[in-house]
């Protein structure tokens, strides 16, 4: 299959290009800036554009079997001196769909949107979110889209863990310092918790979507429900350290509650249908591997500082 990854630069779409490339698709990345040098994603086809700017029309996207969209927008993709409402609801709620648009006019068959749990996993924040409302109207906009030849569907995964060597990770990486002793901080975690994905998983769920998902679909994928105490021990357990975190209530300067969308002390619990999990063939129980693949990924892309 021809594949075009837009967002190919980021941390799940190259993820998910290197997948693909490594099953045989014949993958191309789509971004506003070219991949890091010597990364997999840099070896691949380029095609530079900005999705809001409208920079992909449909004699671009021409020839492409299918479309993996990893290119959505969050808080930081703006210049702060523009309304960040109106930016995100603009960005995500009105380009995605037209990005949709432009796909299905230049014959594209397949596009495969990766967007986030929250909305299908814990609605009721989505009213108090003006964020989570952007993503959800790309996600509805998008597959509305869809036509007889032309199918949209959506992959909406959790707290997402994993890395590609070569490619830093915003909110991975300083994790990973933290738990080497590069970076001082206090030894604690957050209450709470969230269901947790790796990059792994999430690339599985996209490529049994471009092959085998429904036709307008939204599925929420995820994997296991751990607390953040769980979570941050695992970056611990990763790098041999023998540093046990325990919990404790107070803003933390490395997992700020920024992270947590739906707040400090609060949870984000559910369970994947087993049935669609089947369907698109992601492996389970994969959470601490994904870990593992951050400190891998962060010791290759940062040898100098380890």
């Amino acid at each position: 299959m021809k594949i075009v990854v837009v967002g190919g630069t980021g941390a799940l779409g190259a993820h998910a290009a290197g997948f693909l490339h490594a099953k045989g698709h014949h993958v191309s990345i789509a971004a506003r800036k070219a991949p890091p040098e010597n990364t997999l994603v840099a070896t691949m086809p380029f095609l530079q554009g900005d999705y809001v700017q409208g920079d992909y029309t449909p004699d671009r996207l021409r020839g492409f079997d299918a479309v993996v969209f990893a290119a959505g927008n969050d808080m930081r993709h703006f210049s702060h001196s523009l309304d960040a409402e109106d930016y995100l609801l603009h960005a995500n709620g009105e380009c995605v769909p037209r990005f949709a648009r432009a796909a299905r006019e230049a014959g594209v068959k397949r596009m495969v949107q990766i967007v986030t749990a929250y909305p299908q996993a814990t609605p009721e924040l989505v009213e108090g979110s003006f964020y989570l409302r952007s993503r959800l109207m790309a996600c509805e906009g998008a597959r509305a889209e869809g036509r007889s030849g032309f199918d949209v569907l959506s992959v909406n995964p959790s707290f997402m863990v994993g890395g590609s060597p070569g490619m830093p990770s915003y909110n991975l990486d300083p994790l990973v310092r933290w738990a080497m002793g590069i970076d001082e901080a206090p030894l604690f975690a957050p209450p709470g918790g969230s269901n947790f994905m790796s990059y792994r998983s999430l690339s599985q769920a996209i490529e049994g979507a471009l092959l085998r998902g429904e036709p307008g679909k939204a599925y929420l994928v995820g994997d296991e429900t751990l607390s953040f105490t769980e979570y941050l021990n695992l970056y611990f357990e990763a790098v041999g350290s023998a540093v046990r975190l325990e919990e404790r209530d107070e803003a933390h300067p490395v997992f700020p509650d920024e992270l947590m969308i739906q707040g400090r002390g609060k949870w984000v619990r559910y369970e994947p249908d087993a049935d669609e999990a089947a369907l698109l063939g992601y492996v389970r129980n994969d959470v601490a591997n994904g870990v593992r693949e951050a400190v891998a990924a962060f010791r290759t892309t940062h040898a100098e500082a380890v």
